[in-house]
């Protein structure tokens, strides 16, 4: 049966019993599976062969590939015909990536253009003008390999994988179905690499290591035995793929199917197509079997009742006990003081002021960094530089926090979920807080360094006061013994003491250069703190308002079941012989239809039916 129909028959038998609000359940349900969208981020270091990689898998040149220019903006690529490509901008001054805009609701500002032009826009050879006001990227083309819902995304390279790039890329990973993770054959995976992959897997568990440019370094069978032994180590248990999108194009403009596979391209189709799509659906597939499941044990709640009073009539004041006590439970969930609200309310609050601390600790290991940084070297010369390395670690950071925070919040939705059922468990819809992008749009930008320079005037100044008393002095001393005021033994004491005076002025600025810098940077974080711990906050209750709202409504549903086969069983003892024995027929097959939709809700979870 497929699940279309399959969602729909629960639909039509909630109907019949009048419980809409387990059809909008169901509905919500239908939803989920027509969204075919399975979206995987490529991302890496700078320069290692991302955008090549996606153009190769669907043979077409929609991102941006330059030996000197780097993609700045993403690009999301998925099924379209006809093809058709369109920037969309961003709605206010951008200082974000945009990846978390990238996966996140359909835009509201996008702009069409040429689909051989839309590379141009992602990379750094665009208008300035332009790339600051484009969010993502966008093409969408008919290829075989993007009919299932594939959408694949092309993120910015960095440098490092400590970067602001990679920070966001960080926090977009929880709105992503998988990663592909990409570095080239050149050398083996760095510690970075390593840690990045590490706290990826965290929120994106469905990842694969992509080893590029097989073509051009010989060596490359060892230095892929040499990356599995580092992912083994570091506890990383994913797929390694070695692949040459060079030799993929050469394969497919010859059709050559020796060279083709020699790519490797082959493998990767696979895991994409069955690891990836074919694994987000049968993922999608048991979420709409849990609500199946849900609906059904909800009808099954009130028909069960009603048919055993209806076949016993003498059974009746037992039954309806049962029921009333049920009824009186599932009204207890409904209560402020139900043990599930209390574990929720006591839980966020643990949770926020955990948090809070983690914050507040990351952001003070980042300013002791700072200061050690500012201590050991000049800001004149490097404060250019320093404001990056800054922003760059405070991302970091609050990323990791961010992560955290979402895990956290996972933890309490399952401790939460033991007061109830398990399919009403799995249906709970927690909401996504890892992502940083525009946490710190409202934080003022860094304030101004006083370098205290000096011109050329004022430095001879300052040495001119200093020797003035050296000469003065070794002068007297000297005229006792009959020399001139000015003489060779004064005026070396003039420019030594005055070359001393010049070296005490010249430590004098730096340290003030050093305190000033340590104010701007406490004061950069001390923005940055109040601004996130606000979001973080923000965000916190509204993962606590959706868990409450979702049991509420679970709650109500059961109550609503008991209350009805109260009703009905009432109604049982008013119902004459052949008004009984049709209730009768129509219950048990009402009953056997509920029966035979969750043993099939069960064999989609691979379940025992």
């Amino acid at each position: 049966m497929k699940i279309e129909e399959f969602v729909d028959r629960t639909v039509a038998l909630a109907a019949d019993a009048h419980r809409t609000d387990l059809v909008e359940r169901l509905e919500r349900a239908r939803r989920r599976w027509a969204d075919p969208a399975v979206r995987v981020l490529v991302v890496g270091e700078f320069k290692q062969g991302k955008s090549a990689l996606v153009n190769a898998l669907v043979t077409a040149p929609v991102c941006a590939v330059d030996v000197e220019a780097a993609t700045t903006v993403p690009t999301v690529v998925k099924y379209g015909a006809p093809p058709t490509a369109r920037l969309v901008l961003a709605d206010h001054t951008p200082g974000d990536v945009g990846l978390a805009g990238a996966l996140g609701d359909e835009p509201t500002r996008s702009r069409p253009v040429p689909l051989d032009q839309l590379a141009g826009f992602a990379s750094e050879r665009a208008h300035p003008d332009t790339v600051e006001r484009v969010l993502y990227a966008e093409a969408a083309i008919p290829r075989a390999i993007l009919d299932g819902g594939l959408e694949i995304v092309d993120t910015p390279g960095v440098g490092t994988l400590t970067s602001g790039y990679a920070g966001a890329t960080a926090s977009a990973l929880p709105a992503a179905d998988a990663l592909l993770f990409v570095s080239d054959a050149s050398r083996e995976l760095t510690a970075p690499e390593l840690a990045f992959l590490t706290t990826a897997l965290r929120s994106c568990p469905n990842a694969a290591c992509i080893i590029t440019k097989t073509d051009a370094h010989v060596e490359w069978p060892r230095i892929v035995e040499i990356d599995r032994g580092h992912l083994h180590r570091a506890g990383l248990d994913l797929p390694v793929i070695p692949v040459s999108s060079r030799l993929r194009d050469l394969a497919i403009r010859h059709q050559d199917a020796e060279l083709h596979d020699e790519s490797g391209f082959p493998e990767l189709v696979r895991h994409l197509r069955e690891d990836i799509v074919g694994q987000a659906r049968r993922l999608t597939a048991r979420t709409v079997a849990n609500d199946v499941l849900s609906v059904t044990d909800n009808l099954r709640a009130g028909w069960q009742p009603e048919l055993s009073a209806l076949e016993d009539p003498r059974r009746l004041p037992d039954v309806l006990r049962t029921l009333e006590q049920a009824q009186a439970e599932a009204q207890a969930l409904r209560e402020r003081s139900a043990r599930w609200q209390i574990a929720l309310g006591d839980g966020m609050g643990d949770l926020v002021s955990d948090l809070e601390h983690d914050v507040r600790e990351r952001l003070r290991i980042v300013t002791r960094d700072a200061e050690a940084a500012i201590d050991a070297d000049d800001p004149a010369t490097m404060w250019d530089e320093f404001g990056g390395w800054l922003d760059e670690r405070v991302n970091s950071a609050l990323s990791e926090s961010f992560l955290w925070a979402e895990e956290s919040t996972r933890w309490l939705a399952q401790q939460v979920a033991e007061h109830f059922s398990a399919s009403a468990a799995d249906a709970m819809p927690v909401a996504q807080i890892s992502d940083t992008t525009g946490v710190l749009e409202r934080v003022p930008a860094m304030a101004t360094l006083d370098m205290h320079t000096v011109r050329l005037s004022q430095k001879l100044l300052v040495g001119m006061r200093g020797s003035y008393g050296g000469v003065l002095m070794f002068g007297l001393l000297t005229g006792m013994a009959g020399m001139a005021l000015i003489n060779p033994i004064s005026i070396g004491a003039g420019v030594l003491l005055g070359g001393k005076a010049y070296v005490e002025d010249r430590q004098n600025r730096l340290a003030r250069r050093r305190a000033d810098a340590k104010n701007v940077v406490r004061r950069r974080v001390d923005d940055i703190q109040f601004q996130v711990l606000k979001v973080m906050k923000d965000r916190l209750r509204l993962v606590q308002r959706t868990m409450r709202d979702h049991y509420t409504e679970v709650a109500d549903q059961l109550q609503r079941s008991m209350a009805d086969s109260i009703v009905s069983a009432k109604a049982v003892a008013k119902q004459g012989a052949a008004e009984r024995d049709q209730r009768i027929a129509e219950l048990k097959r009402s009953l056997a239809t509920a029966d035979q939709l969750a043993q099939g809700g069960r064999r989609l979870m691979g379940q025992p039916a």
